[in-house]
């Protein structure tokens, strides 16, 4: 064999493939996609308030202000509240801060919160999830009152 019939056939041994075909494969594998900390962040978000036990997402704080901001015409609830997202090219960290219902056990709690934020985010973005930090900012109690029944009982 010549060396420039050698040249002509560098596919040898896959197949029988031609290099020179259109696209290049899978159409589904071209290209890249990349997912916003603010995405991930919604999904947490979702996924911490679906457990029972959960009365709120994040520190009084950011409780507060996003009840003046969920006033504000336009403003809308924020998903995001009480949830810090980290995401890189396969891997995601995420950082909670959650109140929950006084009476609850908070380890049974904050378990099942890290089970099903993992298990949402890993199922819809097929980022792997390497830690889920909870932090429980506050307790809810029975008799307090909740800042969004108040502007509610305020005007009948």
């Amino acid at each position: 064999m010549t060396e420039s019939s050698q040249r002509t056939n560098p596919d040898s041994g896959t197949g029988g493939k031609a290099l020179g075909k259109r696209g290049g494969g899978d159409p589904g594998t071209r290209g890249r996609t990349t997912i916003a900390d603010g995405v991930v962040e919604k999904i947490a978000g979702m996924a911490a308030r679906d457990v029972s036990g959960v009365h709120a997402m994040g520190s009084g704080l950011s409780r507060t202000f996003g009840a003046v901001r969920d006033k504000v015409p336009g403003g809308g609830k924020s998903v995001t509240r009480g949830v810090k997202a980290e995401v890189g090219e396969s891997q995601a960290a995420l950082d909670l801060e959650i109140v929950v219902e006084y009476g609850v056990a908070i380890s049974g709690v904050a378990r099942d919160v890290r089970e099903n934020v993992v298990a949402a985010v890993e199922r819809m973005t097929g980022l792997e999830v390497v830690e889920v930090n909870i932090a429980v900012s506050d307790v809810k109690l029975p008799d307090e009152d909740d800042d969004d029944d108040q502007s509610e009982q305020r005007v009948q």
